[in-house]
């Protein structure tokens, strides 16, 4: 089972204390030390009543310090880039035979034209149709680090939609800005959306800490130049990349806005649900 931050930079008191409140109320936890205090964690099937029990505490007890830092769950390191990239390869194994044809492209690819027609599930489907192994392989690799990395961050489920949906707006927004001809295909949009959620959410902090000695702009350069540096390549689809990385950027800003930390496990999975709904009836839209 998935270990779960409930509280951190606690006093030793703090950490004394809520255990003692777990602990009477038959809840698991282990504590951590860091070097800004201590942690405790529980599993994710019980992180929800442990925050409940926690705050009945708190209330009946006031006169006990509030935490300072947000007290919100923090996702361990997840490792769902893995069951991602193993989707891709599925998708792969399934389309390619010889080579990419010209009929899997015509009606799963986003062809400009097509999608401004109103076959809006080609922004999606096309994002798990590859060129080649190499093409694949270097997806896969953006996936593995920059989507779990996000992740991370924000969660499996949120983060995985977060991702989904930067690549299906990157991909209508290329659609609408280059020429009808244009075809696009492969999951790098989504990854440099992946690559532009890291940017903002770097900038976020940097901008709160109103640390004169971090310029918060530095992250969106360095994802700037990420991009310049690996989507800008011979056969590369630079508008898709640019477009999938604003998405993302504009994405995380507006997460941020209206929801501080990373969000409970309940809709962790709702996002997870979300997500794969989205990729199931793009195809089988598609492949009516």
């Amino acid at each position: 089972m998935q270990m779960i931050a409930l509280f951190g930079e606690l006093t030793d008191d703090q950490a004394n204390t809520y255990g003692l409140v777990l602990t009477s109320y038959g809840l698991p936890y282990t504590v951590r030390r860091t070097r800004r205090g201590w942690e405790i964690w529980v599993s994710e099937d019980v992180h929800d009543e442990a925050m409940d029990l926690i705050d009945h505490y708190l209330r009946e007890n006031p006169h006990l310090p509030i935490l300072d830092a947000p007290r919100e769950p923090q996702i361990q390191k997840t490792f769902s880039g893995v069951w991602v990239s193993l989707l891709l390869l599925a998708a792969f194994l399934g389309t390619y035979r010889n080579g990419l044809s010209t009929t899997v492209i015509n009606d799963f690819g986003a062809i400009a034209s097509r999608i401004l027609d109103g076959e809006i599930y080609r922004a999606v489907t096309s994002l798990l149709l590859h060129a080649d192994f190499l093409h694949l392989a270097g997806n896969i690799a953006g996936v593995a680090i920059f989507g779990t990395a996000v992740c991370n961050i924000m969660g499996s489920g949120v983060g995985w939609l977060m991702i989904l949906l930067s690549g299906i707006i990157g991909n209508l927004l290329n659609a609408w800005a280059v020429e009808t001809t244009h075809i696009s295909i492969g999951a790098s949009t989504a990854v440099f959306g992946a690559v532009g959620i890291l940017a903002a959410h770097s900038f976020l902090n940097r901008w709160r800490e109103q640390d004169r000695h971090k310029p918060a702009w530095l992250p969106i350069a360095g994802g700037l130049g990420l991009l310049a540096l690996l989507g800008t390549g011979p056969h590369s689809d630079i508008t898709a990349h640019l477009f999938g990385f604003l998405a993302g950027t504009v994405l995380c800003l507006a997460y941020h806005r209206y929801i501080d930390g990373t969000m409970a496990q309940t809709y962790q999975r709702t996002a997870w649900g979300v997500t794969m709904t989205v990729v199931c009836l793009s195809w089988l839209v598609a492949i009516r």
